[in-house]
Formats: structure tokens, C-alpha cells, sequence
């Protein structure tokens, strides 16, 4: 297997983009390969690292259709009832916590 090339941040030559630069343009990297890297030093911790597809071999990216948005708007309405009380909490319910902040936090709640 050969190396990929790696460039400096922002010294990519002209014609590479990464998946979010891809996605701006309205395009996806639609199964090609990794051509390249950009790495960005830190100081403290390793390289950022991010790849770079050829923007002449993206293709377009596929439409949202009616069903997909609404399965997106389930998903989202999904994420904000509380697995412990089954209350629509009106945001949605943080990961780290797992249920809403009444749920989480049961003592520090004061009734209005």
C-alpha cells in the first residue's frame, strides 16, 4: 500500500477539498478514495489531521426527500422525551446526562 501525501494546514494544492468543504459545494466524496492529508500541528496534544478527496470525482449530494424529513423530525422529537419520566423536556436531553435536568438533578428543582 502506498503513503498518501501530507501537507501542511492550509497549503493543500488546488483541486483537493475536505468532506466539509465538499458538502459546502453541495457535493459528497461518493466512494473514492482518500487522496491526500492535511495536518495541523498542535502543541500540546497530535496532529489535527483531515483528509482531502479530489473535487472532480464528488458527485452530487442526494436530495432530502419528504420521507427522510420525516424521519429526521422523529429522531429530533425522540431525543427530547426523558427515558425516566417520558415528558416532552422541550430541549433535547443532554447524553451525559441520559434524562431531563428534573430527573437528573431531583433536589435542586424548587416547584414555582
Amino acid at each position: 500500500m502506498s503513503a498518501i501525501p501530507v501537507y501542511p494546514w492550509r497549503l493543500a494544492p488546488e483541486g483537493l477539498a475536505t468532506v466539509r468543504q465538499l458538502r459546502a459545494l453541495g457535493l459528497r466524496p461518493g466512494g473514492q478514495d482518500v487522496v491526500a492529508q492535511l495536518e495541523r500541528p498542535r502543541r500540546r496534544r497530535g496532529a489535527l489531521i483531515a483528509f482531502l478527496y479530489r473535487i472532480d470525482r464528488a458527485v452530487p449530494v442526494r436530495p432530502m426527500t419528504s420521507a427522510k424529513w420525516e424521519a429526521l423530525a422523529k429522531a429530533n422529537a425522540a431525543r427530547q422525551v426523558c427515558p425516566e419520566c417520558g415528558r416532552d423536556a422541550g430541549y433535547r436531553i443532554p447524553p451525559s446526562l441520559g434524562m431531563c435536568t428534573p430527573c437528573a438533578y431531583p433536589d435542586t428543582t424548587t416547584a414555582a
